[in-house]
Order: C-alpha cells, then structure tokens, then sequence
C-alpha cells in the first residue's frame, strides 16, 4: 500500500546499515548501476538520500531526480497555484536535476545548445542553441543527445533517478540510452516501486520500465527492500521514543500494524496522543489512531482502481483475515473470473498482497483504511455475506469470526449463537480460557432471557478451571439479579460464583457467604449440589469462620451425603472432606483420602491433591505431601487448565521452601508473582516465597518487608501459610534488630486470625519467634499463655510440624526458668526439638532451635556451645541462609568469639561492595552506625569500618554527602 511521503521526519536507518555500506564500494567503482526496489514506504527515498550524503561527503557531486505520478500536481510550481492534473514535460525530473550542476564551458560539446531553451539557468555556459529542427522527432532526438552529453561532461558524479514506475517515456528512453553506453564517470542510482525483488532482464520487470542491459565493464547491484522483522520494528519504535528498548509485545504489535513499513511507523507514532505510554500497554490496548496520511494515501489508490477491484478490496477490509478467491468473490458478488481479474488491478496498485493462494492487506491499518472508505450502509451488508460465505466456504467453521460478522450485520440472536458454540467448543477441548472469554463475549451480545441463562450456567461452570478477571463475578452477579432463574440454576450459579470468589478474586468472606446463600437453593432441586456446596465452605481457612462452624457444615455435608447418588457430585463432597479434614489436623483425614474413589480424574484429581498436598506440608507430613504432589501434577499434564497449572505450581514453590530446597527457588517465584498476579492465593504465595528468600539468601531485609506486605494484602482466605509465615518472618526482622517490642507487634495481626478461628495447626511458623519476642520484650506470662494457647489447640491433632513448634517454644521457655537438669531439661527440650524438625525435613527450623540452643549455652557458660552452634550455621549454610548465618555470627562477636570469615573473598577495589553499597543507603537515609548494624544484623564497628570505606571511595568527607553520590 502506497504510504511514501514528500519529506519523511528524519530516523536511524534501522536495519539498512548493512545494505548501505555494501552499496558505498559500488558506486566507488565507475561506471556502475545501482537499482533499488521495494513497496511504498519501505524506505527507498531515505536509504537514497543518504547515500547521496556520504557520497558528497566524498567530495563526489550527486544529483538527484524524482518522477512524478501522471495525476500529481505539478512538481515544482508553488503548491497553491499548481494545475491538476497535468501533462508531464518531458525529460522534466531529468531537467530539474541538471539545472543544479554546473559543468565547465570547455567539455560541452555543441550539441548541449539544444538545452539552453531547458535549462535557462546554464544558459550562460551551454553553447549556442542549434536551429530549430524541422521534424519534432528530430528536435526530441537531439535533446536526448544533449542531455547524455551535458551528463558525460560532469565527469565523476553520481545520478538518482527515483520512483521509475512513474517515468515519462523521454525520461525512459535517457535513461536506457545511459545504461546502453554510460560515461565512463557515472554512478547511477534507480529506484522503483516493487514488492518483490527485481527481475532487470524484462521490460516492466516489477516496476522497472525498461530492461537493464548495460555492458560487461559496468557494475550493477540490484536490492529489493523488504520491510522491517518485528526486531527491527521495536528497534526503530525505540529510537522514536527515545527509549533504549520497547517490550517485545508492542514490537509485535506495532509490526503487525505497520506492515514493518518505516514511514508507516513514524507516522503511527507521530500521531499516538501518549507515545510515551503506548509500549508499555497491555495485549488488549486499543489499536492506535489511523495516521491521516496513511488513509490519504489508501484512498487516493483506491480511487484509481477499476469499479470490481475496488468491491473487491471492500471484501477483503471486511473479512480482514487473508481470504481465497472463491471467499472474497463471494462477499463482493463477482463470479471467480471477475474476482481474479480484479484482484489484478489490485495487487499492481499495491492495494493487496498474495500469500499462499489467499489475498490480503499488507498492514492492519491499511485494512482499517480501507474499511473506514467502505459507505456506512454497505457494510452490513458485505458482513451478512460474509458470515454466509464463511459457512459455506471452510471446513471447520469460524465461529467466532462468523459471529462478529453476524453483530456487525446487526443480527444479534445469530451472533450470540455463534459465540455461544465457539465457547462449547473450546470447553470440550479443554481450553477453559477461551470458553471463558466467549460465553462473556455472548453475555455482553445481549441474548434473550433463556439463552442468556443457559449461557451464564455454562460460563460459571468453566470459568473455575480459567484464570478469570473481575468481569466474569460481575457477568454472573448481573444475571443472578434479574431473578430469571429456577432454584436449581440459581443455587449453583450461586455455588460457582462463590467459588470464583474464593479461588480467584480474593473475596474471601464474601465468597463464604455466597456459597453459603446458595444451599437453600441446591437443596430444593439437587441433595447432592447441596452436599457439595456445604463441603465446600466447611474447608478452614484463617480469614475464614472459626474451625468449629467449619467443622459443624461438614457434618451437615455428611450427613446428605448417604442420599447422594451422582457419581461426579459424591467425589466432589468426598474430595472436598478429605481436604478440610486434612486442613483442620484431625486424624480422620487420612482414612477420608483412602476413601476417595477413583472415578475423581483430570482437573477435579489436580485440584483435590493439589490441597491434599499444601495441606500435608503446612502439618508436617513430607512424605505424604510429595506423594500428593506427584499426583497433582500428573493430573495438570493432561489438562490445559491454567488455574490448576498455577495452584500445582505455588503449592510446589511452598513445600521446596519448606523443605530447604531453596537452589533457584527465587528466580522460580518471582516468576510466578510475575504470571499469577490475577489470581491472589496464588500471587500472596508467590510474593511470600519472594520475600523469605529475600530475606534468608539476600539479607535484604527492606525488600523482604514490602514483599511480605503485599503478600498479605493479597491473599483472600489463606490456608495457614501466608499470614503466619509472613508475620514470623517479619517478627525474626526485628528480633535480629533488637526490636522485642516492634517484634510483638509484628506477630499480634497473625495471632488474632489463628486465636479467632482456633486454627492452632497452622501457627507452626509464627509461634517460636512470637514466643521468643515476649520474652525479650520482658512479657513472659504472655508467652507462657501462648504456649499453653497452642498446647491445647492441636490436642487431637495430627500435626507433627505445629508438635515441633510447641517443642521448640518449650524449649525457649526455660529461659525465663532458669536452667533444668534431667531428662526434661533444657537442653533435652532444645535436642528434641531440633530432632523433631529435622525428622520432619525442615531443615531452616532445626538450625533456628539450635542458634538459640547455642547462644543460650554461650551465654550461660554451659558446655557444648561451639558444637552447636557451628551446627546451626552449617545448616544455615547449606540452604544458601546468609542472613542467617551473619546473625549467628553476629551473636559468636557480642559474646567475645572471634569468627573467621572464608578465603577467597572478592575484590572490589574502587567501586562499592555490596555490603558497604547497603550501608551506604542507610547511612544516607539518616540511620545512625548503631541503627544500621541492627538493620543489616551486623556489629557496630563493622558498620563504621564499611561506612569509612564507602566514603574514601565516594571520595567523601561526610555521610550528608553520600545521597547525591551513590546513585541507583
């Protein structure tokens, strides 16, 4: 499509720098031909010009001549008076080059006289005029022989000729007569419109209007420019922007708009109204404005189409996919003859492109261009036969195009029929996403009461396996308030909205309550809908109702469950009772699992041992937990389920954390924060992960708190992982800073919701470090409460982890009793404890319980310090826990131990070291030495030797200074 501009806005030659350092040589060497070829707006005028430049640069003198279209206005008359159209003069780009030149009096030959009527200003150095020829043949002749001479006689310059698809037929016949036998000093420069490369042996070979047979001394170099890869489109968009790079996708994007055409480009970004928000937008950003000059340029080739082409081309901007002959001759009413003929004209014109037997656009906007130039009361008709068309035309029906051309059409009822199939379609294929976006897309259609109904059931039926935004709670929540519906639809609409609510839109209440609102309606219609529903809210979660209403629904499930005779229903309850008996610790759980059938298979198997596992990991069951685990993700092989993909996936980030298996665990979970961020649990998950590894691998402790923050925000219902453990995380925080007080307060928000909802077998993580912040902060009576708290809510519970935690807090209890000897002693506690968690393969909790074992005894003097200790910051180590092992260092320091750090240490000479870099920040924020070595867990004289060294290399002299200096 025709987008060549008079003066494009200057830009880099993207991609063209190759091509144009091969091109310089070529026309160092002389004579030479040099051809050009490419579509419009390719970039053939700019590569020209500026090998032009540098060949002037050279010190070489270039001409340059541009043919004009037959109907443009008159090339260099002042715009305002031009005629149009006009009749080209002849020989006239060739004339306007030369009159610039100036050749010596004495190398023109006579025979330049004939020119001086043609180029007045040379007049005073061309010969006298010859007398006027008799024949007008002849005086045309003897102008061509002029013009070669006065060519000859500029000796070494370099002459562009551009656009030839549009020379006259003198300008045709100097330049054939040029190639034919050039003067020994010419480099010769051609352009020509073309989009395909160039075949010079035959007259009109792709755009060329004479064949290219110069002699043999002659060197020719023929290029064709093709447009710009989707690399080089997001180069040069950068280059506009004045960004070092675009995102991959708006490259993508912008390619597929453009065509990759250069001038397309600049133009598109010239008339964005936001281009500095324009690449960072999402997949479903609008389409960027059409570029007024662009739609000038496709209407101006449209207009020179014949009447069939342009019907022709009409059918192709409606149908907008590339289309057979059969397809667009449909839609444009032609028989096959007529449409091939007038996809003729249309692809000489450049309207069009051919790909693989299809025709189509070559850039989205000269498709939109072409349907804008379409009259507003024919497009609903080409739309109507265009839906006809396609049904009858292709094998496996387009539904979804079908269906925007039936809306287009106006014919609504056919276009939600359509979608409607498109979205049945996809869920039998398992694509849960795209059934999702259709069954909304058919809601939005406007269908009628009945339809509208049935459609919704099906949409919240599918929408549980998709990673669902805000809009499909708000489609259903819409449909549910027009009171259409029976019990039996309105209850698990209601069901599966409140799942929704639960799983993906962080509601966690809210989806409780609408679960709950549903069984009244379930029970009129189906027992085992009810059972399910009521299976359903009875799994415990800490932003949740207490334990013991959770534990009073699943009785009522249970006791439905004898009158539930669907198979499909039956597994649900029994999956769902297996997962809140397993979350809640009771002992039962593993006998309901054993009775799970084996009718549960695909989504409903990776969803119900997805649960089984993170419910095993947070009790303290590692075998059972990777049994679990193995399972879940066989299911989520099979199935294209994104939701479950995602759920398998962080359950997994959780229990390797759990584990100590924390080697390229953080890369994986921010990864995951990256892509699950429209599901909450699963993004709250993923930041958890983020920040302990943050934390324990970094040191970075600042981070590691907004993570830790963000992750409980986010999370909706929380099945004893992410409040505890973010909280104990924090707590730990402020302990190695020695804040008690501040650590007290950290633990109080997660300690509410587990004293609130009795849900003692999920404090495993927070209990310890709380225990251990009451009793530096001077409150042992409140901690001696909280471990009784905790002692009498996992009685009856098979919670080996929370067992440990309550051993572990036993043991940090004798430090406000003073030592005990015997078997229940203080030490035997600490043992226990440690074994206890490394019997459970939690090997960051065994070493925690052994610091504070061996800080313990160091303190008082006992024996046996150093092993233990050493112990713990071995454990430490291999987990990669730095900040761990900097604070057990830090501990061996205050009591007067010398630790050695590890040969081979790195060198940062000049620049900042990390840790000094980190000091720096602090130091610059107004922290005092004593405020940073709590901060950073590090001794106060090593604070003040890392903040000497960051100013003599800073090149310093006081701390206010370092702000303005350190940089990003």
């Amino acid at each position: 499509m025709n987008a060549d501009p008079p003066n494009p806005l200057p830009a880099a030659l993207t991609g063209r720098s190759a091509l144009l350092d091969g091109l310089r040589p070529v026309l160092g060497h002389r004579p030479s031909v040099v051809v050009i070829t490419g579509e419009a707006g390719v970039g053939k005028s700019r590569l020209v010009r500026e090998l032009l430049t540098r060949t002037r640069s050279s010190g070489t003198p270039a001409l340059a001549a541009r043919c004009q279209e037959p109907d443009a206005p008159f090339p260099y008359a002042p715009l305002p008076y031009a005629p149009l159209p006009y009749a080209p003069l002849p020989f006239a780009p060739l004339i306007e080059a030369l009159s610039r030149c100036r050749p010596r009096p004495e190398d023109l030959p006579p025979v330049t006289g004939a020119l001086r009527g043609l180029l007045p200003e040379l007049a005073g150095l061309l010969p006298p005029a010859p007398p006027p020829a008799d024949d007008p043949r002849a005086g045309q002749h003897r102008v061509l022989r002029a013009l070669c001479a006065l060519t000859a006689s500029l000796g070494k310059v370099v002459l562009a000729v551009e656009d030839l698809q549009w020379a006259d037929g003198s300008t045709v016949a100097f330049l054939r007569a040029v190639v034919s036998d050039p003067p020994p000093d010419l480099g010769l420069v051609l352009t020509a419109r073309s989009s395909a490369p160039p075949h010079t042996d035959t007259e009109g070979g792709d755009g060329l209007p004479f064949p290219l047979r110069p002699p043999a001394h002659v060197v020719v170099a023929e290029r064709h420019l093709a447009p710009l890869t989707v690399a080089e489109t997001g180069a040069m968009a950068a280059g506009l922007l004045g960004a070092r790079a675009v995102p991959e996708e708006f490259a993508e994007r912008l390619h597929r708009w453009t065509g990759g055409l250069p001038y397309v480009i600049e133009e598109v970004l010239r008339e964005w109204s936001d281009t500095t928000a324009c690449p960072a937008g999402a997949a479903g950003q609008p389409e960027p404005p059409l570029p007024a000059s662009v739609r000038r340029v496709v209407v101006e080739r449209l207009r020179r189409l014949p009447s069939d082409a342009r019907r022709v081309v009409a059918a192709a901007a409606v149908l907008g996919d590339p289309a057979p002959v059969q397809l667009l001759g449909a839609v444009a009413g032609l028989d096959e003859q007529e449409t091939r003929g007038a996809l003729a004209a249309a692809l000489k014109e450049g309207v069009v492109r051919a790909a693989d037997g299809t025709y189509a656009f070559p850039y989205e906007l000269a498709r939109r261009a072409a349907y804008e130039a379409v009259a507003e009361p024919e497009r609903p008709v080409l739309h109507l036969r265009a839906a006809r068309a396609l049904t009858r035309c292709t094998s496996l029906l387009p539904l979804v195009r079908v269906a925007e051309h039936y809306r287009c059409a106006g014919l609504r009822t056919q276009a939600v029929r359509c979608l409607e199939a498109a979205a049945d379609r996809a869920a039998r294929d398992g694509d849960a996403g795209t059934a999702t976006d259709r069954y909304l897309d058919a809601l939005r259609g406007g269908p009628s009461a009945v339809v509208r109904d049935r459609v919704a059931l099906k949409l919240a039926r599918v929408a549980l396996n998709a990673r669902t935004g805000p809009q499909v709670p708000a489609a259903l929540r819409e449909v549910l308030d027009q009171c259409s519906l029976g019990p039996g639809p309105s209850g698990e609409i209601r069901l599966l909205l409140g799942l929704l609510l639960r799983n993906q839109s962080g509601s966690g209440l809210e989806a409780l309550e609408e679960i709950a609102r549903a069984v009244p309606d379930l029970l009129a219609v189906s027992t085992g809908q009810a059972a399910r529903a009521l299976a359903i809210i009875a799994i415990p979660s800490l932003k949740g109702w207490p334990v013991g209403e959770h534990r009073r629904l699943l009785a009522e499930a249970e006791r439905l469950l004898p009158q539930v005779d669907e198979e499909d229903l039956r597994s649900a309850v029994l999956a769902n009772r297996a997962t809140a008996l397993a979350l809640m610790g009771d002992p039962s759980a593993w006998d309901a699992v054993a009775d799970l059938p084996e009718a549960i298979t695909g989504e409903a198997a990776a969803r119900v041992h997805a649960n089984l596992a993170g419910a095993a990991t947070a009790l303290g069951h590692p075998d059972r937990a990777r049994a679990f685990q193995d399972r879940a993700w066989q299911a989520v092989r099979t199935n294209q389920a994104p939701y479950l993909e995602a759920f398998v996936e962080t359950t997994d980030m959780l229990a390797a954390f759990t584990s100590g298996r924390w080697a390229g665990l953080l890369e994986r979970a921010e990864h995951a924060e990256e892509q699950y961020q429209d599901v909450p649990d699963f993004h709250a998950e993923a930041l958890l992960v983020c920040g302990l590894l943050r934390l324990h691998t970094k040191g970075q402790t600042d981070v590691a708190r907004r993570l830790l923050d963000r992750a409980v925000g986010t999370t909706a219902l929380d099945t004893g992982i992410v409040l505890t453990s973010a909280a104990a995380a924090v707590v730990r925080v402020h302990l190695a800073a020695d804040r008690p007080a501040q650590a007290v307060q950290a633990a109080e928000g997660a300690l509410h919701h587990v004293r609130r909802t009795g849900a003692w077998a999920w404090a495993t993580a927070l209990a310890p470090p709380a225990v251990q912040a009451l009793i530096r902060d001077g409150r042992d009576g409140e901690a001696h409460r909280l471990v009784a708290e905790l002692a009498d809510g996992i009685v009856r519970r098979d919670a080996p982890a929370a067992r440990a935690a309550l051993l572990t807090c036993r043991a940090l209890l004798t430090a406000t009793t003073g030592p005990q000897a015997g078997a229940g002693g203080s030490d035997a506690l600490y043992a226990a404890a440690a074994d206890a968690w490394a019997a459970l393969e939690r090997p960051y909790e065994a070493a925690y319980i052994r610091e504070a074992w061996g800080l313990r005894l160091l303190a008082a003097g006992g024996a046996g310090w150093r092993t233990v200790l050493h112990e713990a910051i071995a454990a430490y180590q291999d987990i990669d826990a730095v900040w761990d092992v900097l604070r057990c260092q830090r501990g061996l320091r205050e009591h007067g131990q010398v630790t050695v750090r590890r040969p081979g240490a790195l060198g940062y000479g000049d620049h900042l070291s990390p840790r000094e870099r980190a000091v720096a920040r602090l130091a610059s924020l107004g922290l005092s030495n004593r405020e940073i070595a709590r901060e950073l867990v590090l001794s106060h004289r090593t604070v003040e030797h890392h903040v000497a060294r960051a100013l003599r290399k800073l090149g310093l002299s006081s701390r206010t200074e370092i702000g303005s200096q350190l940089g990003p």
